[in-house]
């Protein structure tokens, strides 16, 4: 199994709401970043922090948010995925829909770092009063 096959197992169990599918490569010490002016900004050490601070947050902030990845582009060690976010904020019933770049890199089969780029303002519209 390639890095780029292991990414697409992660987003294949994205698609299918797995959770532990999609925490199983990473890293007990990995890296997570989310982008600045992303409502989960900064960066989570480690799946539990992941888990907590992103994926669960999503869950009960959004319906229907997903990723819908384009592109995997294989780099080796570094993965990019991109593709669209979109979903509907809960507070607000706003929808949004943004481009998205994961840049994913892997040591020995396992994610040591994740790094979010996207467009935040869609995002914070969807979000804002």
């Amino acid at each position: 199994m390639t890095n780029a096959d292991i990414i697409r197992a992660h987003y294949d169990a994205s698609d299918r709401g797995d959770v532990d599918g999609m925490l199983a490569p990473l890293r007990d010490d990995v890296r997570w970043t989310e982008a600045a002016g992303f409502p989960y900004a900064g960066t989570y050490v480690g799946p539990d922090a992941v888990a907590e601070n992103v994926f669960s947050r999503l869950q009960d902030d959004w319906d229907d948010y997903t990723l819908a990845v384009d592109e995997v582009v294989d780099g080796g060690d570094t993965v990019i995925g991109i593709g669209t976010y979109s979903g509907t904020y809960k507070r607000t019933g706003r929808f949004f829909a943004a481009r998205v770049a994961h840049v994913w890199r892997l040591e020995d089969g396992e994610v040591v770092a994740f790094e979010q780029f996207t467009d935040t303002e869609m995002v914070s519209r969807a979000i804002r009063d």
